[in-house]
Order: C-alpha cells, then structure tokens, then sequence
C-alpha cells in the first residue's frame, strides 16, 4: 500500500485541531505547519505527531507549499482544521492508495458544508468538490493571497465519500471572516489591475443571491439557505466595496 501525509496549517485551531486529527490519526504521518499559535494548538498536535513545524505567516499557499516540503509520502491529504474525515471517505482513500493501478495524480472530494449546526445542501455548497488528494511529486498550491487550490499535473478522478466542514462557530464569526477574506480578495484583484465600477456594487451582490438562493435552490434549506445566500451576497459587496476604497486611496 502506499503510504500518506496529511498535511495541516494552523493558526489557534484549539477548539477545532483535536476532532480534525483524531479523523485522520489512521494515516502514515501528519505534518503541521502552524503560524505561531498563542493558544493550545501546537500542544495539542503533538499529541497526535512530532511533525510540528511553526512558520511566521506569509499566506494560505506558501503555508502549505512549506506543508508540502515536509510531508514525506508519495500521496497527500490537504485538510483544514475545521474539517473532518469521515469513516467512508477514509475507506475509499485505502482503496485508493491499495490499488495497483492508479490512473489518476489526484482526486477531487464532495464536501458537506455545515452552518449553524445543519448541513446546507443547496446555495451551491453541496457536493462542493475540492481536490485534496494527489501525489505529492504531480501537486503545488497556486501562488494566491486567498482562495488558494492544489495544482495538480495529470488525471484527475472524483471519490464518492464525504468530508465534513465545520466553517463558522456563529453569525459573528463568520462576519468577521468575511471581514478578513474580503480584504485579501480585493488586495488581490487591486493587485492585478482590477478596479470597481458602479455595475459591480450593484448587481454583482444581487446576481450572487439569485444565484444562490434560487439557481442552486438555497429556499430548499429554510431560513438557513436564506442566510447563507445573504451572506454570500454581502461578500460580493463588500469585495467590491473594498475595491473600490482601495481605487480611491490609489487616486488620492
């Protein structure tokens, strides 16, 4: 069989880090790069492994590039703290890593998406496939401020089983990471020469609600597809927004 790598970056993942390794404690080694946590983190993750590296914070892609360099197996896992292996999806990863012929360098996951205690099944958050494993010598992650995936040379194949995600511990959480993630993606769209019109403050939200809770069926969830597509809306906005203020801190 060949063996795997899990590889996780951290950041005061104290309440999360104990549920996420313990899904994943089955694996051949669990490498950690943690961004100088002031809470329980890294005492926690040696419980589980030795491969605890800390590394001042830079951004999500060279955090788990640097993951990446540790891990020593041919074949990876990329996870998150606040997601969790299931008992299915860890027996169709052996299946994966047991078979002889493997055609595929990576393969892509359905996630299920978790808020406020229910799994959001609509809103496009379901399946929500992300490539997370693959071989270690065909994969990097993409050199992004945000929003940053696994490039993988090669084939690539879809596994059944899910994981879970458990994104935000409340409303306020998860505007404050809207918060935090809106200025990095409108960083990066400044960066690459982007710039806000009055077009995309106002019907960019908009297309992303309808989108959302009527294209991808949000009303089927109740009143939490109803939040999440708001939520999703005013991410657009204030991404924009924050576009747009940084257009004008450029012209004055």
């Amino acid at each position: 069989m060949n063996r795997l790598s899990v590889i996780i970056i951290t950041y005061n993942e104290e309440e999360n880090i104990k549920h996420c390794l313990e899904s994943v404690k089955w694996s051949d080694e669990i490498v950690i790069v943690d961004s100088f946590s002031n809470d329980k983190t890294v005492e926690i993750a040696r419980e589980y492994t030795s491969q605890v590296f800390q590394n001042k914070w830079t951004n999500f892609s060279q955090q788990k590039n640097l993951a990446l360099e540790k891990a020593s197996s041919e074949w990876v896992l990329n996870i998150d703290a606040d997601e969790r292996i299931t008992p299915e999806l860890k027996k169709e990863i052996l299946a994966v890593l047991n078979s002889q012929f493997q055609s595929f360098n990576g393969y892509y996951i359905p996630r299920r998406n978790h808020y406020l205690g229910r799994w959001i099944r609509h809103c496009g958050w379901y399946p929500d496939y992300k490539l997370r494993l693959f071989r270690r010598s065909k994969g990097r992650f993409n050199e992004r401020i945000v929003h940053e995936s696994v490039v993988v040379e090669g084939r690539k194949g879809h596994l059944k089983s899910c994981f879970n995600h458990y994104s935000y511990k409340n409303l306020s959480d998860h505007l404050s990471r809207i918060d935090k993630f809106t200025s990095l993606a409108a960083e990066e769209m400044f960066t690459n020469g982007k710039r806000a019109s009055v077009f995309d403050l106002l019907f960019r939200p908009l297309a992303k609600f309808v989108k959302m809770y009527l294209i991808k069926k949000g009303y089927l969830d109740g009143i939490y597809g109803l939040i999440v597509s708001i939520m999703g809306s005013f991410y657009v906005f204030t991404k924009y927004l924050k576009l747009w203020e940084l257009s004008r801190g450029k012209i004055h």
